[in-house]
């Protein structure tokens, strides 16, 4: 907006100091809405990576056990666990090699707390341990905040 100035025939224009906080105050608001949402957005991006990890290794699981008639030997799991930058994963034998438990737990910080699980029957597990959702035990694979 063109204001006078102080010599004369001089125009000057530009905002002032209050145009301009009000402009970084309305930015401030919507990126205060904003950020929790696009947080959430990338939280369920790598959330995805375990049950599908965790899917995967379990067909793999059984092809092996088709093959072997046991999950593993020796006390290691006949299937390498996955790995992802995301989800740390461990497989445990469970009676005497015909069973098995495979759990996928949250290593970066989007994802710190969650755990999901698997064992030879398909029973899926989640759960959240200080997590951002702060929910119970759920018998279920869960993606999207409950």
């Amino acid at each position: 907006m063109p204001t006078k100035s102080l010599r004369p025939g001089v125009i000057q224009s530009g905002f002032t100091l209050i145009e301009v906080m009000i402009v970084v105050a309305i930015v401030a608001i919507l990126a205060s809405v904003a950020y929790p949402s696009y947080v959430d957005y990338l939280r369920r991006g790598r959330l995805q990576e375990a049950p599908g990890a965790l899917g995967d290794f379990r067909a793999r699981m059984e092809q092996f056990y088709q093959d072997n008639r046991s999950y593993g030997a020796g006390g290691a799991c006949g299937i390498a666990v996955p790995v992802t930058d995301s989800f740390g994963y461990v497989c445990a034998l469970t009676n005497g090699g015909q069973g098995y438990t495979a759990t996928a737990t949250g290593t970066s910080a989007l994802v710190a707390g969650f755990g999901y699980s698997v064992d030879e029957t398909n029973a899926q597990v989640t759960t959240c341990t200080g997590c951002e959702w702060a929910f119970a035990t759920q018998n279920a694979w869960i993606t999207r905040r409950p």
